[in-house]
C-alpha cells in the first residue's frame, strides 16, 4: 500500500545531510578551532552525503580563493570528534554520524575546463568545426 503523502526513501537522508552542511559551514565561518591550521583556512561546505542509515557523513569542502582544500583533510580529520560534537547538538538525530572529508574539485576542474575551452588550440579546432559543414549532423531529411 502506498501513501501519496510519502516524499520517498531519500527525504529524510538528504534533509539531514543539509543540516550538518548548514551546521559545519557556520562553524567554519566563524572559525572557532584550537588548531590554528582549520582556523585560518576560510573553509567553505559544498555538500555533505549521507549514509541510507545516518551514521556517516561524507563532508564536501574546498577553501574560499583557493585550490588546496587536500591539504586540510588530515586537520579535518583530528578534529572530526570535536565536529561531530557540534553536529550531535546541532541536529537531532538519535547517533552522531561519523564524518569523513573530501576535498571538492569540482570548482576546480569547472575552472580547468573553462580555461581549456578558452585556450588558442580548441578555439582552432573549433572554428575548423564550422568551416567544415558536411561533417556536422544536419536537421532530419536534409
Amino acid at each position: 500500500m502506498t501513501h501519496a503523502h510519502h516524499a520517498g526513501p531519500g527525504t529524510r537522508p538528504l534533509r539531514v545531510a543539509e543540516e550538518i552542511r548548514h551546521a559545519l559551514a557556520a562553524l567554519f565561518a566563524r572559525g572557532d578551532f584550537r588548531d590554528p591550521e582549520l582556523a585560518e583556512a576560510h573553509l567553505t561546505v559544498t555538500e555533505v552525503r549521507t549514509s541510507p542509515d545516518l551514521r556517516h557523513a561524507t563532508v564536501f569542502v574546498t577553501r574560499l580563493g583557493r585550490a588546496d582544500a587536500a591539504a586540510l583533510l588530515p586537520a579535518l580529520q583530528r578534529a572530526a570528534p570535536f565536529l561531530r560534537g557540534v553536529v550531535a547538538r546541532a541536529v537531532r538525530l538519535r547517533y552522531a554520524p561519523e564524518l569523513h572529508f573530501q576535498a571538492d574539485t569540482s570548482l576546480d576542474n569547472a575552472m580547468h575546463i573553462d580555461a581549456l575551452m578558452h585556450s588558442p588550440e580548441v578555439a582552432r579546432d573549433l572554428e575548423e568545426e564550422e568551416e567544415r559543414p558536411g561533417l556536422r549532423p544536419g536537421p532530419a531529411g536534409a
